[in-house]
Protein backbone atom coordinates (compact mmCIF):
# COMPACT_ATOMS: atom_id res chain seq x y z
CA UNK A 1 0.00 0.00 0.00
CA UNK A 2 2.80 2.20 1.09
CA UNK A 3 4.98 1.40 -2.44
CA UNK A 4 1.49 2.36 -4.48
CA UNK A 5 1.47 5.57 -2.39
CA UNK A 6 4.51 6.54 -2.62
CA UNK A 7 4.72 5.79 -7.09
CA UNK A 8 1.52 7.81 -6.97
CA UNK A 9 2.81 10.66 -5.72
CA UNK A 10 5.74 10.49 -7.68
CA UNK A 11 4.14 10.45 -10.61
CA UNK A 12 2.16 12.95 -9.59
CA UNK A 13 5.23 15.68 -8.83
CA UNK A 14 6.72 14.08 -12.19
CA UNK A 15 3.85 15.34 -14.03
CA UNK A 16 3.49 18.61 -12.32
CA UNK A 17 7.31 19.22 -12.84
CA UNK A 18 6.69 18.26 -16.60
CA UNK A 19 3.90 20.99 -16.44
CA UNK A 20 6.03 23.45 -14.97
CA UNK A 21 8.83 23.14 -17.49
CA UNK A 22 6.50 23.30 -20.22
CA UNK A 23 4.65 26.47 -18.42
CA UNK A 24 8.46 27.95 -18.58
CA UNK A 25 8.85 26.95 -21.63
CA UNK A 26 5.87 28.36 -23.09
CA UNK A 27 6.12 32.01 -20.84
CA UNK A 28 9.70 32.18 -21.84
CA UNK A 29 8.87 31.77 -26.08
CA UNK A 30 5.63 34.60 -25.61
CA UNK A 31 7.54 36.95 -23.33
CA UNK A 32 10.44 37.00 -26.17
CA UNK A 33 7.98 37.14 -29.18
CA UNK A 34 6.16 40.16 -27.66
CA UNK A 35 9.24 42.15 -26.86
CA UNK A 36 10.98 41.17 -30.27
CA UNK A 37 7.46 42.22 -31.97
CA UNK A 38 7.36 45.60 -30.07
CA UNK A 39 11.29 46.31 -30.50
CA UNK A 40 10.35 46.27 -33.93
CA UNK A 41 8.02 48.54 -34.22
CA UNK A 42 9.87 51.15 -32.01
CA UNK A 43 12.85 50.89 -33.99
CA UNK A 44 10.86 51.32 -36.95
CA UNK A 45 8.65 54.49 -36.13
CA UNK A 46 11.95 56.00 -34.40
CA UNK A 47 14.06 55.45 -37.95
CA UNK A 48 11.47 56.81 -39.82
CA UNK A 49 11.04 59.86 -37.95
CA UNK A 50 14.62 60.35 -37.55
CA UNK A 51 14.64 60.38 -41.72
CA UNK A 52 11.72 61.85 -42.66
CA UNK A 53 10.69 64.06 -39.27
CA UNK A 54 7.09 65.08 -39.02
CA UNK A 55 5.90 63.58 -42.65
CA UNK A 56 6.63 60.08 -41.26
CA UNK A 57 3.93 60.32 -38.93
CA UNK A 58 0.98 60.10 -41.69
CA UNK A 59 2.58 57.09 -42.66
CA UNK A 60 2.84 55.40 -39.30
CA UNK A 61 -0.14 52.46 -39.60
CA UNK A 62 0.85 51.58 -42.84
CA UNK A 63 4.34 50.61 -41.79
CA UNK A 64 3.68 49.07 -38.59
CA UNK A 65 0.08 48.62 -38.03
CA UNK A 66 0.19 44.90 -38.91
CA UNK A 67 2.95 44.31 -36.50
CA UNK A 68 1.15 46.37 -33.93
CA UNK A 69 -2.22 44.04 -34.51
CA UNK A 70 -0.56 41.15 -34.41
CA UNK A 71 1.06 41.78 -31.02
CA UNK A 72 -2.36 42.92 -29.36
CA UNK A 73 -4.18 40.32 -30.34
CA UNK A 74 -1.63 37.93 -28.86
CA UNK A 75 -1.93 39.74 -25.63
CA UNK A 76 -5.29 38.04 -25.40
CA UNK A 77 -3.58 35.08 -24.32
CA UNK A 78 -2.61 36.36 -21.32
CA UNK A 79 -5.76 36.75 -19.74
CA UNK A 80 -5.57 32.58 -19.82
CA UNK A 81 -2.02 32.59 -18.77
CA UNK A 82 -4.03 34.32 -15.61
CA UNK A 83 -6.89 32.01 -15.30
CA UNK A 84 -4.96 29.40 -15.94
CA UNK A 85 -1.94 30.39 -12.81
CA UNK A 86 0.90 29.94 -14.77
CA UNK A 87 1.25 34.05 -14.58
CA UNK A 88 0.75 35.37 -10.90
CA UNK A 89 -0.95 38.93 -11.81
CA UNK A 90 -4.79 40.56 -10.79
CA UNK A 91 -7.08 39.93 -13.77
CA UNK A 92 -9.38 43.03 -14.04
CA UNK A 93 -6.17 45.42 -15.07
CA UNK A 94 -4.66 42.61 -17.38
CA UNK A 95 -8.55 42.93 -18.81
CA UNK A 96 -9.34 46.22 -19.03
CA UNK A 97 -5.45 46.54 -21.46
CA UNK A 98 -6.33 44.51 -23.52
CA UNK A 99 -10.13 45.42 -24.43
CA UNK A 100 -9.29 49.20 -24.56
CA UNK A 101 -5.80 48.38 -26.75
CA UNK A 102 -7.65 45.70 -29.44
CA UNK A 103 -11.27 48.02 -29.41
CA UNK A 104 -9.26 51.03 -30.60
CA UNK A 105 -7.10 49.36 -33.11
CA UNK A 106 -10.61 48.11 -34.62
CA UNK A 107 -11.75 51.92 -34.65
CA UNK A 108 -8.28 52.76 -36.74
CA UNK A 109 -8.23 49.53 -39.27
CA UNK A 110 -12.19 50.66 -40.20
CA UNK A 111 -11.36 53.80 -40.66
CA UNK A 112 -8.51 54.66 -43.37
CA UNK A 113 -8.64 58.73 -43.55
CA UNK A 114 -8.19 58.02 -39.24
CA UNK A 115 -4.90 55.97 -39.98
CA UNK A 116 -3.05 59.01 -41.04
CA UNK A 117 -3.53 61.23 -37.65
CA UNK A 118 -0.39 62.23 -35.41
CA UNK A 119 -2.51 60.96 -32.02
CA UNK A 120 -2.31 57.39 -33.91
CA UNK A 121 1.60 57.25 -33.67
CA UNK A 122 1.91 58.59 -30.45
CA UNK A 123 -0.79 55.91 -28.70
CA UNK A 124 1.59 53.72 -31.08
CA UNK A 125 4.74 55.28 -29.34
CA UNK A 126 3.02 54.72 -25.76
CA UNK A 127 1.83 51.34 -26.03
CA UNK A 128 5.02 50.40 -27.17
CA UNK A 129 7.05 52.07 -24.37
CA UNK A 130 4.88 49.93 -21.59
CA UNK A 131 5.14 47.04 -23.31
CA UNK A 132 9.02 47.42 -23.84
CA UNK A 133 9.01 47.97 -19.94
CA UNK A 134 7.02 45.37 -19.07
CA UNK A 135 7.95 42.32 -20.98
CA UNK A 136 12.07 42.46 -20.50
CA UNK A 137 10.72 42.60 -17.00
CA UNK A 138 8.72 39.54 -17.39
CA UNK A 139 11.62 37.78 -18.92
CA UNK A 140 13.99 38.36 -15.63
CA UNK A 141 11.60 36.95 -13.21
CA UNK A 142 11.16 34.10 -15.18
CA UNK A 143 15.25 33.36 -14.63
CA UNK A 144 15.78 35.43 -11.44
CA UNK A 145 15.17 38.38 -9.54
CA UNK A 146 14.97 41.41 -11.52
CA UNK A 147 17.29 44.52 -10.74
CA UNK A 148 15.46 47.27 -8.59
CA UNK A 149 16.09 50.00 -11.98
CA UNK A 150 14.30 47.10 -13.82
CA UNK A 151 11.58 46.97 -10.64
CA UNK A 152 11.31 50.49 -10.53
CA UNK A 153 10.27 51.32 -14.32
CA UNK A 154 7.66 48.46 -14.15
CA UNK A 155 6.11 49.60 -11.33
CA UNK A 156 6.62 53.21 -10.81
CA UNK A 157 7.38 54.50 -14.31
CA UNK A 158 4.85 52.43 -16.15
CA UNK A 159 1.61 53.90 -14.37
CA UNK A 160 2.46 57.45 -15.54
CA UNK A 161 3.08 56.20 -18.88
CA UNK A 162 0.10 54.12 -18.69
CA UNK A 163 -2.13 57.54 -17.42
CA UNK A 164 -0.77 59.11 -20.82
CA UNK A 165 -2.20 56.35 -23.04
CA UNK A 166 -5.60 56.11 -21.79
CA UNK A 167 -5.63 59.96 -22.14
CA UNK A 168 -4.68 59.70 -25.88
CA UNK A 169 -7.05 56.72 -26.38
CA UNK A 170 -9.73 58.92 -25.36
CA UNK A 171 -8.41 61.91 -27.56
CA UNK A 172 -8.23 59.02 -30.51
CA UNK A 173 -12.11 58.21 -30.03
CA UNK A 174 -13.13 61.94 -30.08
CA UNK A 175 -10.81 62.80 -33.22
CA UNK A 176 -12.76 59.57 -35.03
CA UNK A 177 -16.42 60.29 -34.50
CA UNK A 178 -16.42 62.39 -36.99
CA UNK A 179 -15.35 59.92 -39.10
CA UNK A 180 -18.05 57.75 -38.06
CA UNK A 181 -20.30 60.68 -38.19
CA UNK A 182 -20.29 61.20 -41.63
CA UNK A 183 -19.66 57.47 -42.96
CA UNK A 184 -21.88 55.42 -40.72
CA UNK A 185 -19.32 52.66 -40.48
CA UNK A 186 -21.42 49.91 -37.90
CA UNK A 187 -24.74 51.95 -37.31
CA UNK A 188 -27.38 49.62 -38.03
CA UNK A 189 -31.20 49.52 -38.48
CA UNK A 190 -32.14 46.40 -35.89
CA UNK A 191 -35.65 45.28 -37.20
CA UNK A 192 -36.27 42.72 -33.50
CA UNK A 193 -37.70 42.58 -31.39
CA UNK A 194 -38.34 46.64 -31.89
CA UNK A 195 -37.09 48.79 -34.58
CA UNK A 196 -34.13 50.52 -33.14
CA UNK A 197 -31.10 52.39 -35.02
CA UNK A 198 -27.64 51.77 -33.30
CA UNK A 199 -25.79 55.47 -34.36
CA UNK A 200 -22.12 53.81 -33.29
CA UNK A 201 -21.25 57.39 -32.53
CA UNK A 202 -23.09 57.31 -29.49
CA UNK A 203 -21.45 54.11 -28.38
CA UNK A 204 -18.09 55.97 -29.03
CA UNK A 205 -19.30 58.56 -26.60
CA UNK A 206 -20.50 55.77 -24.18
CA UNK A 207 -17.37 54.17 -24.29
CA UNK A 208 -15.60 57.14 -22.83
CA UNK A 209 -16.42 56.83 -19.18
CA UNK A 210 -16.67 53.65 -19.07
CA UNK A 211 -12.67 53.79 -20.25
CA UNK A 212 -12.39 56.30 -17.58
CA UNK A 213 -13.61 54.15 -14.88
CA UNK A 214 -11.66 51.26 -16.26
CA UNK A 215 -8.74 53.04 -15.95
CA UNK A 216 -8.96 54.67 -12.74
CA UNK A 217 -9.67 51.25 -11.28
CA UNK A 218 -6.74 49.59 -13.18
CA UNK A 219 -4.33 52.64 -11.92
CA UNK A 220 -5.54 51.98 -7.98
CA UNK A 221 -4.76 48.75 -8.42
CA UNK A 222 -1.63 49.14 -10.14
CA UNK A 223 -0.29 51.11 -7.06
CA UNK A 224 -1.67 48.28 -5.00
CA UNK A 225 0.77 46.38 -6.62
CA UNK A 226 3.61 48.78 -6.94
CA UNK A 227 3.53 49.01 -2.85
CA UNK A 228 3.45 45.20 -2.07
CA UNK A 229 6.77 45.10 -4.48
CA UNK A 230 8.48 47.37 -3.27
CA UNK A 231 7.71 46.63 0.38
CA UNK A 232 8.69 42.95 -1.41
CA UNK A 233 12.10 44.35 -2.28
CA UNK A 234 12.60 46.47 0.71
CA UNK A 235 12.56 43.02 2.84
CA UNK A 236 14.68 41.20 1.10
CA UNK A 237 17.17 44.00 0.69
CA UNK A 238 17.11 44.15 4.66
CA UNK A 239 17.42 40.59 5.37
CA UNK A 240 20.46 39.82 2.80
Amino acid sequence: MDKKFTKQKSERETAQDMRCSIGFIYLFSYYLLQFCGHTWIFSNMSARFLSFGIDALAGTFYFVGVMMSLCQLLSVLELFHIADGIEECPLFPRLVQVIERNFLLLLIISQEEFQSKTVVCVLFYLWNILHLIRYPYQLMCLFNTPSFNMLWARYTLAIPVYILSVITEGISILQALPYYESQGTFSVQLKAPVSVYVHFPYLLMAYLPLLAAGSSLTVRILLRERSQALDRWNKKTKWS
